[in-house]
């Protein structure tokens, strides 16, 4: 017995073993099919995989590594099992003729077994599967992801420059503003191009479109996506937490992060940009519309983005129109020029109106257009629906209504006309845009605040001559705000602004029932058959010398007017009697015109605030006791006037205004000088003061409210006298800085006695300095500048003066006794002044932006000495000479002649203006 059971084991180990090779052998047919079958099925959904992939690498995705080794293995799998197949039939076919068994046993166990095996290697691939949930993942971002730019005109200068910036590693953050439609964008763009070239080092540029409203969510969402921050460092996470993983990311990079679109300023940390460890080099640029937001964002460089020079405003236009349209028609070359003339260089209204233009094959189509684009533009293709649009979100940006209305009220002056920044705040005030504002001096302040605001956003831009400040309205932005003003086109003639169309006929002052403002300019209304009905207008100006008179009942019904400006009409002598019925009138605007008596019915205008009666060469004594009863009256000006009443009156009038706080007037008479400066209300009020004749006037009293001051033949002036509130200063009292703050505009002529005007340095703010024919004028400040320490000025004498103009002087041997650098003088004049043998200036002066020219001869240039030599050198480019002069004689003219000659009006007080050859003499 123990004999059998090993016996027995071996046996039943034996048969065990053979019959599982048995069943290989056996099931090989079967088995076989069994794989085939498998390995279809997973062919098939191999394919579903692989579609699935392809779907997913179109949307600039990747496939996994899971997936990607799960393909290969099925690719290899399938050429494994071909082969296995192929030999298995092969066996099959092989079997000893008429029976079931292998011709070779164990080649064919072996090959049953890798079937077997093989079946469940195909049944694990199809499993495996089906636990795919994505087959493919995002690419990882690239360190700069190009922009799609058309051709750039006109960037290449701005470009350069922020490249520059770019490479100094002491500028972090570069602001770059403009007008909308400008370029700014595609600047942006250009140089974020320009980093797909691998000249640089930077890890990654950053795009960021910010947008309006401001939107941290969305720059986060921005931000994450670029740095690819994983789901579970990032969803479910507050703001606070995700501006800390941006930065966790951010500082160990070098990145560049082009921020486009900002409207207001936005706060970096809180996005999360590691502005501390900018050590990196790392850069931020970014555009705006508003050189605020540039301030605002700490940019340590800034620069504006301007429209394009004619060539190659020309040069986009004609990219857009195309060469086919462009060359169908000989004249079509010289039409394209006017349009381009209207869009006054703006990128994007050259690209919109091309476009426009590129299907107009004849002349006539394109005048059609041009009419079109100048009388009607928000009609003309892509300017209502495309271009106003995108112009309007700066307006849309402005903080109020009141603003608003300011900027749309500048859409009533003509195309390129240069506004007085002054004249504007007055018709702001008249019509009530700045009654919040307590007292006119708080209103003008606004006013001005509200101008920076307008320029900083690029609605209104900076214009400058030498002897004024002046603003301009971009011709597109000005058509945009006509339509903003129309309410988008929906309003017809809600403003109606008439330029230099010669007569308007009665039938078009009929459409104008739903008018409420009314400007014309070098136009003129003819007859009407009856007085025309204005029940809605709330302004009318017409200004511009061809307007002689209007029609008969013009002004009869216009019940709730409150502006009226007849300015500049010269030829207009007499002033319609029933203005006396527009009693909620609040500004009235009569300066130079010929209007030489003002209708007694003007008493009724109870709510009259402000009239200007400047440069009225003509006009007679005003009606007995007219502005006393003016009882609203805040503002009278009658300012370049030769007023032919009695000034005292005058003066006793407007004492017993209530609300005057705003007064410019001339005086030609010690005894009324002398009443001016005793009144404090009417001295306090007073803004622009011109002393004209007043031979034995020896001494001025100024206030510190006074803005100009014009002083001419008052051949005794020696000084002036500065009156504070409980004290009268003498020009020489010490510690009273800014006793002359306001003090802008000075003009000194035929004052044959005065020395010095020592007194200018109680005034920071001067601007404009004219001094002429005053033989004694020794030193214009004479003073040292120790002295001018001691009374702690805290300013720099004349850093602010813009212009200064010195002629006919004999004796005047210096300006100051220091040298200075005048940072904002644009032009200097000195003609008949021998005896000036220095010029003030320091080394900065030749190197300010602002200068532009230095008037006079060249003998007196040549004989100037200079103690540095780099001065001079750095000067001599800006020098204009003139004819040589020791003294400059002409004939004398009476004045009443002089005031003849409209254009000359302001003309009067400074030889600077004279005409060549003439005197001023009463």
């Amino acid at each position: 017995m123990d004999c059998v059971t090993p016996i027995l084991d071996v046996a039943t180990r034996l048969w065990t073993c053979t019959a599982e090779r048995i069943v290989y052998i056996r099931r090989l047919p079967r088995n076989l099919k069994i794989l085939r079958t498998a390995m279809e099925e997973l062919r098939s959904v191999y394919e579903d995989v692989i579609e699935r992939v392809e779907s997913e690498e179109k949307l600039q995705k990747k496939r996994t590594r899971a997936v990607e080794g799960w393909i290969r293995s099925v690719e290899a799998m399938e050429k494994e099992i071909k082969e296995i197949l192929e030999e298995g039939d092969e066996e099959v076919q092989n079997k000893c003729l008429g029976t079931c068994c292998p011709r070779d046993s164990y080649a064919s166990y072996k090959l049953g077994k890798r079937v077997s095996r093989k079946i469940r290697a195909v049944a694990a691939l199809r499993s495996k599967a089906n636990h795919f949930h994505e087959v493919a993942v995002p690419l990882p971002s690239p360190p700069v992801i190009e922009r799609p730019l058309e051709k750039t005109v006109g960037l290449d200068s701005p470009f350069l420059e922020v490249w520059r910036w770019l490479q100094d590693e002491q500028i972090r953050t570069i602001g770059i503003y403009g007008m909308g439609g400008v370029g700014k964008t595609a600047l942006l763009k250009k140089i974020n191009n320009k980093f797909l070239q691998p000249s640089h080092d930077f890890d990654v540029v950053i795009w960021v479109v910010v947008s309006k409203p401001t939107n941290l969510q969305r720059v986060h969402e921005t931000l994450r996506n670029k740095l690819e921050i994983p789901d579970g460092r990032w969803k479910n996470r507050s703001e606070d937490e995700k501006a800390a993983e941006i930065f966790a990311v951010l500082k160990t990079k070098k990145f560049v992060l082009l921020l486009d679109d900002i409207w207001e300023p936005l706060d970096l940390l809180k996005v999360g940009i590691p502005l501390s460890t900018f050590g990196n080099m790392s850069k931020i640029v970014f555009t705006t519309r508003s050189a605020d937001v540039c301030r605002d964002m700490e940019a340590q460089k800034s620069i504006k983005v301007e429209c394009l020079a004619w060539e190659e405003a020309l040069t986009l236009f004609w990219a857009k129109v195309g060469e086919d349209t462009l060359n169908s028609h000989p004249d079509i070359l010289k039409l394209s020029e006017i349009v381009v003339g209207e869009c006054k260089g703006l990128p994007l209204a050259l690209i919109i109106i091309g476009r426009a233009m590129a299907g107009a094959r004849t002349p006539e189509d394109w005048e059609k257009k041009i009419k079109m684009l100048k009388n009607y533009p928000a009609k003309f293709p892509g300017m209502g629906d495309s271009l106003f649009p995108v112009l309007a979100f700066s307006y849309d940006s402005l903080p109020d209504e009141a603003v608003k209305s300011c900027f749309l009220y500048c859409s009533l002056f003509p195309e390129d006309y240069e506004i007085s920044p002054q004249h504007l705040i007055e018709l702001w005030l008249g019509e009530g845009f700045l009654d919040e504002y307590d007292g006119i001096q708080a209103a003008r302040n606004q006013g001005e605040e509200i101008i920076e605001r307008l320029k900083d956003v690029c609605l209104l831009e900076n214009g400058r001559s030498q002897k004024q400040e002046y603003l301009k309205m971009h011709d597109v932005i000005r058509d945009m705000a006509l339509w903003l003003a129309s309410e988008n086109g929906k309003k017809k003639n809600k403003f109606v602004v008439k330029d230099q169309v010669g007569l308007i006929r009665a039938h078009e002052v009929e459409k104008w029932n739903e008018t409420q403002r009314i400007s014309l300019w070098e136009s003129r209304i003819e007859e009407l058959r009856e007085p025309p009905c204005f029940p809605n207008i709330e302004t009318f100006s017409a200004s511009g010398k061809c307007i002689k008179s209007f029609p008969s009942g013009f002004f009869a019904y216009m019940p709730i007017i409150r502006v009226l400006d007849l300015s500049n009409n010269y030829e207009l002598i007499e002033l319609p009697v029933e203005i006396g019925n527009l009693v909620n009138l609040q500004y009235l605007n009569l300066s130079r015109t010929s209007i030489e008596n003002i209708p007694v019915e003007l008493k009724n205008l109870k709510n009259l605030k402000y009239l200007i009666l400047d440069n009225m060469n003509s006009l007679q004594p005003l009606p007995s006791q007219m502005l006393s009863v003016l009882s609203s009256l805040q503002l009278f000006s009658m300012f370049n006037s030769p007023y032919k009443g009695d000034h005292r009156t005058l003066l006793e009038d407007l004492e017993q205004l209530e609300y005057i706080n705003d007064i410019s007037i001339d005086l030609t008479t010690v005894f009324s000088a002398q009443a001016l400066f005793n009144s404090h209300k009417l001295q306090s009020s007073t803004r622009r003061l011109r002393l004209f004749n007043c031979k034995s006037l020896n001494l001025v009293q100024l206030s510190p409210y006074i803005e100009t001051l014009h002083i001419s033949f008052c051949h005794a002036f020696k000084d002036v006298q500065i009156s504070l509130e409980k004290e009268v200063l003498h020009s020489k009292f010490p510690r009273h800085g800014y006793c002359l703050y306001h003090l802008c505009h000075v003009s000194i002529s035929w004052c044959s006695k005065l020395l010095n005007l020592t007194w200018l340095i109680y005034a920071p703010n001067l601007k404009f300095l004219s001094i002429d024919d005053c033989g004694s004028l020794e030193e214009v400040v004479e003073i040292e500048k120790s002295e001018v320490s001691e009374l702690e000025l805290n300013f720099d004498l004349f850093s602010r003066l813009v212009s200064l103009t010195l002629i006919n002087l004999p004796k005047l041997r210096s300006i100051c006794r220091w040298r200075q650098s005048f940072p904002s003088l644009r032009e200097i004049t000195v003609l008949g002044c021998p005896r000036i043998r220095k010029l003030p200036f320091d080394s900065d002066t030749g190197t300010s932006k602002n200068l532009e020219k230095i008037i006079g001869e060249q003998e007196w240039w040549d004989g100037l000495e200079w103690e540095d030599k780099t001065i001079m050198h750095s000067l001599t480019p800006y020098f204009r000479t003139t004819q040589s002069s020791k003294r400059l004689e002409f004939p004398f003219i009476p004045l009443q002649t002089y005031f003849k000659i409209p254009q000359m009006y302001f003309k009067i007080l400074t030889t600077s203006f004279r005409p060549r050859g003439c005197l001023i003499m009463y």
